[in-house]
């Protein structure tokens, strides 16, 4: 799609200083003709809507590349790429186009064909974005030079220590937070100087007595300059995941454990193997030996597999509650071979795991002939599970489960969990295969800024699940989020950024960052879809003007699907950008879609974006998903929501289980999309736990608003709360009537170990924090409130605004 510029052609960038960014548009059909044409795109090429619509497109190209374009374009999705167009006035323009094929309304195929114009001078810079994302980013991170002295923190980082930056700048890791497993941590750092590999340690990110950050994980990473020399090292913390967010078997059976995501951490083949064996012993085996086909995982066999001959196999993880050395349990070193019609060997063509007990007469006479299974009649195992390691239609290798020292056999739902953590592994391993280093670069980077844990709040009960696409393409940029508001209002949010790979993923995270920033802010769901618009419009200009071509977009097509649920009211609000709606299943097991006004997909700039609310009754589910769950693979989108729906209409007690089902009745081939998926279930705060009171605009009405506060704490209880409640309504009130307009009203919600205290006035100005002179009469009241509460805020109504404040509970309480 791109030629080279003949001498007296003018080409344009389309670009000028000055112009202010725009996205043009134009629809053409299946047949080549231009059906639609934006007024952006009058204004980029000159022509009206009318010299244009009804016309073929390749009369505005200025080359003769109109049947290639054809061509590239025959069986694809979407297109992208650099042509040369002629303007109404004949002077040439070079162009980044992207093309995306779609039905439209009518029914029948078009191209929605789009084109970036960017103003270089109100672009936000790189540096200043990359700036935002260290310092605002969700998670604990630190620089530390190649003397691992700490040279930057973040303030996730300042909040894990309870430090400010300043206090731990030229400190060295074991001197700012003193223990075992900050000095393990540090070796490691050297490790990633001297080497310039990245590392995955347990640092201690906590003071005493603060358990926030006691359970995590850390990435090190090597931080270069322009000529690759190891400078820093960056260490970002996350929360330990309860539930893997890799590709797994998935099983719709409550009784079967979640896997461990301790399997898959790397792209070390070898370190894989011995995670599935750590994971499995002791709890569910007494030892564990994993062995890949020889060459693997470069050698693969395609399911069924019919050996003729011997079936090589490679040891490369031993795992016993009594001593991991092979040499202690009779295991031969090195490869061996196991007889055709050995149990191994059987397992492998068959494709599937099996229980088996040593003491039976055909496993009895193989161990005894078979130098290979010697092992198992040394060790004392009396009951044994065989599991091929299965990835995408092949196998690569097969695992053992023995137990000698439980004297209860295995039981067939430990033939479940066994298979289960065992293609949790062989995934890993494959896909380490396929793209050893570039994807699993983009998959840390993706899992770095995917949340780990989803924050504990009261109004939901939610579970996700994230499942990245087996294709050379790498990743893509799927992602969801829950974030707490005020209120005991929760946000859920799921979006898709357009592409794969490391640049998806980059773009995936400022998304992410830039909604939880908005939604700390508390805007509706369609002001902050416009925030959002605004900013990818900003990132594609920024990638344009940088890189001379819009061929990534900056985002530009990206979904997104943002919704607030209130548990008192228990109303949900909901806008979208182009993304599914969700679905929705009543405590009676109705299933059906939320109508959901379809906004434009986020860089189109200038479209509006609606809200819808709707009441959803206690104990409802909302399903919020990527489209890569949906994508027609063998069967088509009806039979796909037909299981989907089938899948959340089963009761479940655990959201858990309805994730698994959702996954396990959608997905019957490997993934060609990223898939993210988020199910929650409603709750509600009832009448009895929330209490609301009009209060008159008088000074007077204060000593009175502090008394309806002190008698409802009574009511529930919260005595021992009641000294602080009382002055931060107190002060809040006092400011209401001071600085606001009537009417006046007080709400205190009782939200498990949260007491939250609301004050709203029909006034828009919003308060803030001023420091009192020493002789001054007011100006206290927001510091103190400030000073007592965990964390206080505003949010603006369409009418006035509501001052709060959340006050923790002392447990027990």
């Amino acid at each position: 799609m791109e030629r080279r510029t003949h001498p007296g052609e003018r080409l344009d960038e389309a670009q000028a200083a000055g112009e202010p960014a725009y996205t043009a548009t134009a629809i053409i059909d299946e047949h080549g003709l231009v059906t639609g044409w934006s007024e952006e795109a009058r204004r980029l090429l000159g022509y009206a809507s009318a010299q244009v619509v009804g016309s073929p497109a390749a009369g505005l190209l200025a080359d003769d590349v109109g049947e290639r374009v054809r061509r590239a374009a025959a069986g694809q999705e979407r297109l992208n790429g650099t042509v040369t167009l002629r303007h109404s006035d004949g002077h040439r323009l070079r162009l980044g186009l992207l093309a995306h094929h779609r039905q439209g309304s009518d029914g029948k195929a078009e191209w929605l064909v789009l084109c970036a114009v960017a103003d270089p001078a109100h672009t936000l810079r790189g540096e200043a974005l990359a700036e935002w994302t260290f310092v605002q980013a969700p998670c604990p991170m630190g620089v530390f030079d190649t003397d691992l002295r700490l040279v930057r923190a973040n303030a996730g980082m300042e909040g894990a220590l309870s430090m400010e930056a300043r206090q731990m700048l030229g400190l060295r890791l074991p001197e700012i937070a003193p223990c075992p497993e900050n000095d393990e941590v540090e070796k490691r750092m050297r490790l990633v100087v001297k080497t310039g590999q990245s590392q995955r340690v347990e640092p201690c990110l906590h003071p005493v007595g603060v358990n926030a950050w006691q359970n995590c994980s850390a990435t090190l990473a090597p931080l270069r300059d322009p000529d690759g020399r190891v400078r820093a090292v960056c260490l970002t913390a996350h929360h330990e995941q309860e539930y893997f967010t890799q590709a797994r078997t998935l099983l719709p059976n409550d009784t079967v454990p979640d896997t461990d995501t301790r399997i898959g951490t790397s792209s070390d083949i070898t370190r894989t193997a011995r995670e599935l064996a750590d994971t499995a012993v002791p709890r569910l085996a007494d030892l564990t030996v994993v062995d890949l086909l020889q060459g693997a995982p470069y050698r693969v066999e395609a399911l069924p597999f019919s050996p003729s001959e011997p079936v090589t196999v490679r040891r490369v993880a031993v795992r016993s509650v009594l001593d991991d050395s092979p040499e202690s349990l009779g295991l031969p070193a090195g490869t061996t071979a196991y007889p055709v019609l050995s149990p191994p060997a059987r397992c492998l063509a068959q494709g599937s795991g099996a229980l088996y007990d040593t003491a039976e007469a055909g496993i009895a006479q193989w161990v005894q002939q078979d130098p290979a299974a010697a092992w198992i009649r040394r060790s004392g195992t009396h009951s044994m599970i065989v599991v091929p390691m299965r990835a995408h239609g092949t196998v690569i290798g097969v695992a053992f489960f023995g137990r000698n020292r439980r004297p209860e056999p295995f039981e067939p739902e430990d033939l479940l969990q066994a298979e289960e953590l065992t293609a949790q592994a062989a995934v890993s391993i494959h896909e380490a295969g396929l793209h050893p280093r570039p994807r699993t670069t983009t998959m840390t980077l993706q899992s770095s800024l995917l949340p780990r844990t989803l924050p504990v709040q009261a109004a939901l009960e939610v579970a996700s699940r994230y499942l990245p696409a087996a294709t050379r393409a790498g990743v893509g940029g799927d992602w969801f989020d829950v974030i707490p508001l005020s209120g005991a209002r929760v946000a859920l949010a799921v979006g898709d950024v357009v592409g794969h790979g490391i640049r998806a993923s980059a773009t995936m995270g400022r998304l992410r960052t830039a909604v939880r920033t908005l939604a700390d802010v508390d805007l509706p769901p369609d002001e902050l879809l416009t925030h959002l618009d605004d900013l990818v419009l900003h990132l594609s200009a920024e990638e344009g003007d940088r890189e001379g071509t819009p061929e990534t977009a900056g985002g530009i097509g990206t979904t997104c699907l943002y919704a607030v649920y209130d548990p008192v009211s228990r109303r949900c609000t909901l806008a979208r950008a182009g993304h599914p709606p969700p679905a929705v299943v009543t405590p009676d097991g109705t299933v059906y879609f939320l109508d959901v006004p379809a906004g434009p997909p986020l860089g189109l700039g200038g479209l509006p974006f609606e809200t819808m609310e709707t009441e959803l009754p206690e104990g409802s589910l909302l399903a919020l998903f990527t489209d890569g769950l949906l994508q027609p693979r063998d069967h088509d989108i009806d039979e796909a929501l037909d299981r989907m729906f089938t899948a959340l209409s089963r009761p479940a007690t655990r959201v858990e289980t309805v994730c698994d089902r959702v996954l396990a009745a959608v997905l019957t081939d490997r993934l060609d999309d990223d898939i993210a998926l988020l199910i929650a279930r409603t709750r509600a705060l009832h009448a009895d736990q929330v209490a609301v009171w009009d209060l008159a605009s008088d000074p007077s009405i204060v000593a009175q608003a502090r008394h309806h506060a002190t008698e409802q704490l009574a009511a529930w209880r919260l005595d021992d709360a009641a000294m602080i409640a009382e002055l931060i309504v107190s002060e809040l009130v006092t400011n209401a009537i001071r600085y606001g307009r009537p009417p006046i009203q007080l709400r205190l919600i009782h939200d498990n170990d949260i007491l939250i205290s609301e004050v709203f006035d029909a006034s828009s100005t919003a308060p803030h924090l001023r420091r009192a002179r020493l002789f001054d009469e007011g100006g206290r009241g927001l510091l103190l409130v400030a000073q007592l509460a965990h964390r206080w805020g505003t949010r603006h109504d369409p009418v006035g605004k509501t001052i709060w404040a959340e006050q923790f509970l002392a447990a027990g309480t």
